[in-house]
C-alpha cells in the first residue's frame, strides 16, 4: 500500500506531461493553492469525480480537562471537511 504525497503527484504530472519537476510543481502547488484559498474565503471545493471540500464549524462545547477534570469552555471554531463523491466511495470498496 503505497502513500501518496505532493512528491509522487508532482513526479507523476511531470511524468505524464514531459515537464520538468519544476514545472509540475509550480502546477501543483497553483491547484492546492487555489483550493485552499477558496476553503479561506469560505468556498467550496467541488471536484467532480472526486468529493467536496468545504469549511464546517463547529459549536462551541464545554469539555473536560483531563489533567485537572475541570470542566473548560472550548470555543466555536471553524474545519476544513470533506464529503467523497459516489465515485470514489465506489471505487473504494
Amino acid at each position: 500500500m503505497e502513500t501518496v504525497n505532493k512528491k509522487t503527484i508532482t513526479e507523476t504530472v511531470a511524468e505524464k506531461h514531459n515537464l520538468t519537476k519544476k514545472e509540475a510543481a509550480e502546477i501543483v502547488d497553483l491547484v492546492f493553492d487555489t483550493m485552499a484559498e477558496a476553503l479561506k474565503d469560505g468556498g467550496r471545493v467541488d471536484i467532480s469525480g472526486f468529493g467536496k471540500f468545504e469549511v464546517k464549524t463547529r459549536a462551541a462545547r464545554t469539555g473536560i480537562n483531563p489533567q485537572t477534570k475541570e470542566a473548560i469552555e472550548i470555543p466555536a471554531s471553524k474545519i476544513p471537511g470533506f464529503k467523497a463523491s459516489k465515485g470514489l466511495k465506489d471505487l473504494v470498496r
